[in-house]
């Protein structure tokens, strides 16, 4: 044993030895003045010592990058924490802290500061952390969705999840008419204005919605069951809609637009007849066998190709990602790890990331002028007139008691995140303007943040009559 421990320091010492010799005696070489080798910026600053290194690593990206996460996820965790006391979803603060953490408040407040924290040229690694989060989670919606529960209650589901995308869309769109000549870009056409319009009024937030059902305990009530299923089809319909107008929007003209449509039904198509029971049946086998990490790893392989597919088509990459939840087979257990493997990874990392980056973007302090506040008015009653009128009528329409309706119409009334991915995507394309852009913001938070108190107003309406359902 003795022996043993004597070779370690002889082996050490003797290698030491000989690697000190060999630095000695490579100071002497010429050095080689024909070669320039500029050091990274890390390196640079360690090199020229002194404390102020410290400062110069953090202008590195990956250091800077890094504290931006830490201080994102901190600030999407408090403010996601004051909403819940307030009795609104997370997403609600999460939203409002990327937009204090922007242009708007922090940009305003400390500009050399945010300037130092968010320079324009690292904004790019934030958008594509934001994207693959978005990614993952447009998945996990897909997942999510219950095709059988949209079966079974088909007929008045449709409709009114079908009715509350067709009358704001045309009130959007109507909207459009009034507002094209003063906020369209330039060079964007009133197709590709109106169209956008739209289809940012009928979004309906189907992840807040189902856990807004979830926290009120109302998953197995007819309302809840109602609600969910509207949300369902409507997030379908209007994830379908939007993929045809970015077709239209990127092809330029009709007949481009007409291919970019058919390759993209086929591309449907593909994907629910041939791939979904190939997947089915492929992905029962590996799970049989207990090869859960190889089945883990196709569905990943399988995002990433419907993404591709989706993106290299004209649809966007979003969609094909939540194409390739919707076809996930339901007979295993695979759902259910996904979800586990997924969320916690997308919901609490990367989409705060979304939420900053889409607050970086929106300029509350372009709405410096009176008018474009009543144009924002404008748009809140566009909003809320096509979406929760809409919705609510329907409901009325279709059997509902007025009670059940207005609590529909508040749910569907709801934005939240499906909201500002369609407008990053208006505003990637070069479709809606800044002070738009701002302004639809506002008015998904403020919808989704009126959700909670419609909610609570109708039970408290209830209660009074004694007739307590929810």
């Amino acid at each position: 044993m003795t022996k043993r421990f004597l070779w370690y320091p002889v082996i050490i010492g003797i290698f030491a030895a000989l690697i000190w010799v060999i630095l000695q005696k490579g100071q002497s070489l010429p050095v080689n003045a024909h070669t320039v080798i500029t050091p990274a910026p890390a390196a640079a600053a360690m090199a020229t010592g002194g404390w102020w290194r410290y400062l110069e690593n953090l202008k590195h990206p990956l250091g800077l990058l890094l504290l931006q996460i830490i201080l994102i996820m901190l600030a999407a965790r408090v403010f996601g924490l004051i909403a819940n006391k307030l009795k609104q979803p997370a997403v609600v603060g999460e939203i409002i802290a990327g937009v204090l953490l922007g242009p708007s408040l922090l940009g305003w407040v400390a500009p050399s500061f945010s300037g130092f924290l968010f320079p324009a040229d690292s904004l790019k690694n934030l958008q594509f952390l934001s994207q693959i989060g978005l990614a993952f989670f447009m998945f996990i919606v897909g997942m999510e969705l219950d095709i059988s529960k949209i079966r079974n209650k088909a007929h008045d589901a449709v409709m009114i999840s079908h009715a509350s995308i067709i009358i704001p869309f045309f009130l959007g769109v109507w909207l459009a008419y009034f507002l094209f000549t003063q906020f369209a870009p330039a060079n964007v056409s009133f197709l590709s204005f109106a169209l956008f319009m739209g289809i940012a009024m009928s979004i309906t937030a189907f992840p807040v919605l189902a856990r807004i059902v979830q926290e009120r305990k109302l998953t197995n009530t007819p309302l809840g069951i109602m609600a969910i299923t509207c949300a369902a089809a409507d997030d379908i319909t209007a994830w379908c809609i939007l993929a045809v107008v970015v077709a239209i929007v990127n092809a330029g003209g009709i007949v481009s637009a007409l291919v970019t449509i058919l390759l993209a039904i086929a591309f449907v198509a593909v994907m629910l007849l041939l791939v979904r029971p190939w997947l089915n049946r492929t992905m029962q086998a590996q799970m049989a066998k207990g090869h859960q990490k190889a089945a883990v790893s196709l569905i990943f392989f399988m995002l990433l190709i419907s993404a591709w597919v989706a993106e290299v088509i004209g649809i966007h990459a979003l969609f094909g990602a939540f194409l390739a939840g919707v076809i996930m087979p339901h007979g295993t257990n695979i759902r259910q790890l996904l979800t586990d493997k997924l969320e916690d990874v997308s919901v609490l990392l990367l989409l705060p990331i979304f939420f900053v980056y889409t607050g970086l973007r929106t300029h509350i302090g372009l709405l410096n002028q009176g008018d474009l506040w009543v144009v924002f008015g404008m748009i809140m009653l566009v909003a809320v007139a096509g979406k929760f009128g809409g919705s609510t009528i329907t409901a009325r329409l279709m059997g509902q008691s007025w009670r059940q309706s207005v609590s529909i119409g508040a749910l569907m009334n709801t934005r939240g995140l499906m909201e500002l991915v369609v407008l990053n995507i208006g505003f990637d394309l070069g479709i809606l303007s800044p002070e738009i852009f701002a302004m639809m913001v506002l008015m998904a938070l403020a919808t989704t943040f009126m959700t909670g108190p419609l909610l609570d107003l109708v039970a408290f309406s209830e209660k009074r009559k004694g007739l307590l359902t929810i």
